[in-house]
């Protein structure tokens, strides 16, 4: 009889000395305040991939800034969906938004050296 067992997802951890943003869900870190972007409503915009987030297929959505190319982020530790990510920007004043992640608040919590 063969035993099957689900693999395990190894986390990867930022450096201690940095404010970082983890999934509220399982602590998994995700982003260094560092790196922060902006913060609007209740949205986090983060420069580049980050640690522990995995990218589903991108997909065409109308946003609130118009028609993106977009694909759905998610946590490689508990799965859960994030945020997602700009792979195209069909406007000329949304250019700057390529590559980047939005990280939507409701998943994540502030760890490392938050007063």
């Amino acid at each position: 009889m063969v035993k099957m067992t689900r693999s395990k997802t190894f986390q990867a951890y930022l450096p201690s000395c940095h404010r970082t943003y983890s999934c509220i869900h399982c602590r998994a870190h995700l982003a260094n305040h560092d790196e922060l972007i902006s913060k609007v409503g209740a949205c986090i915009l983060c420069f580049v991939p980050r640690v522990n987030v995995g990218c589903g297929p991108a997909e065409e959505r109308v946003l609130l800034t118009g028609l993106h190319a977009v694909a759905d982020i998610y946590c490689e530790n508990c799965k859960t969906t994030l945020g997602w990510k700009y792979e195209h920007a069909f406007e000329s004043s949304q250019k700057y938004k390529e590559g980047k992640y939005i990280i939507e608040l409701a998943h994540m919590i502030k760890d490392n050296g938050w007063d």
